[in-house]
């Protein structure tokens, strides 16, 4: 079995990783030289996402498909679905790479979000009412670990925003940010790990707790919520549903990412089966494994220079796990790594 993966990152990376254990052979196909993925994987080319030519090799080598990030583009995926299994189906990805659509995708569920309004320039914005604010601008497209979002507390701040796709999220009271991973395999099995408190800094994942210190009537609503999504959405791997909790615990989805998720991380030693195994044996047609916790957890993502604390020591200590991503430049807010706590 030959796995294709598009996408170079600490996703694919720990992809590739566990895909070695299960014997199955990893292809890259990254647009970044030097990506962490391609450390690990068997093969790998570098090119743009748009290269058909190059596409076509990636393509005839490989036995199924699968992709790291959501952002490549709905035309490359579709090119490849007509030709080679991929996983999840591109058309899913078409939907959630706009959160318009995606948000309208999640309310004919019956599955409530924030309340949103759609705007497209500044003198729309200037129409939208004074009661609506505080609020979060986002881009439709391409926004992630914070980018493409502006917070707006009040029309009465100078606001100037150019001519673009948008929507307007009305700012919650928040009391804590949830995550909720399931994997669904291609005879229908499904299985949803335990929900993941997630704390922010600067708008980038900081920690990821597991499990979350919310009620057992929370944790069982964001587990059906996101088991209803994803077998709506017929869809085979791994999916990461994101939902906010306000003050009053009620429960809203927040965002889908339609693929393993940074908060997952740490059930590579909290869990007998990690997201990254679940998504390899569904998207590759291997036997379902139901996901056991076996200790709780914490993980802290290691941003820019934070990375040097671990990779300068020469021992780490006990029930700590360092994941280094192998990144050469400790950019500010860029993910290096990663480490995993087990909590007694």
């Amino acid at each position: 079995m030959k796995l294709g993966i598009l996408g170079g990152g600490q996703l694919g990376m720990m992809m590739c990783q566990e895909a070695k254990d299960l014997k199955i052979s990893t292809f890259i196909f990254t647009d970044t030289e030097d990506s962490p993925a391609t450390k690990f994987s068997d093969e790998h080319i570098i090119a743009q996402y748009d290269d058909f030519e190059k596409l076509e090799k990636f393509i005839q080598t490989c036995d199924v498909i699968t992709y790291e990030f959501e952002n490549i583009p709905y035309k490359t995926l579709n090119h490849i679905f007509k030709k080679k299994p991929v996983y999840p189906d591109p058309q899913i990805n078409n939907i959630i790479q706009d959160r318009l659509s995606e948000k309208k995708y999640i309310n004919d569920l019956n599955i409530p979000t924030v309340p949103y309004l759609q705007i497209e320039d500044s003198n729309q914005l200037s129409l939208v009412e004074e009661k609506f604010f505080p609020a979060i601008l986002k881009t439709r497209r391409l926004g992630y670990d914070g980018k493409g979002q502006t917070v707006i507390n009040s029309l009465k701040e100078d606001i100037y925003i150019e001519k673009n796709d948008y929507i307007l999220e009305k700012r919650i009271e928040l009391k804590t940010e949830i995550s909720v991973i399931t994997v669904r395999y291609q005879d229908n099995s499904l299985f949803s790990y335990k929900p993941i408190e997630n704390i922010h800094k600067d708008q980038i994942l900081y920690t990821s707790t597991s499990p979350a210190s919310i009620s057992q009537e929370l944790q069982t609503k964001a587990i059906k919520w996101s088991q209803d999504i994803i077998k709506s959405l017929n869809y085979v791997g791994v999916i990461c549903i994101e939902f906010f909790v306000d003050k009053y615990d009620n429960l809203f989805v927040n965002e889908i990412a339609p693929r393993v998720h940074n908060s997952g991380h740490l059930t590579i030693e909290s869990y007998n089966v990690s997201q990254f195994q679940s998504h390899l044996r569904a998207v590759c047609d291997l036997s379902p494994i139901s996901p056991e916790l076996k200790s709780k957890a914490q993980m802290l993502n290691l941003l820019g220079e934070d990375i040097y604390k671990y990779r300068d020591q020469k021992k780490i200590e006990k029930n700590i796990y360092f994941h280094d991503y192998f990144k050469k430049e400790a950019k500010k807010g860029r993910k290096m790594g990663h480490v995993t706590k087990i909590l007694t």
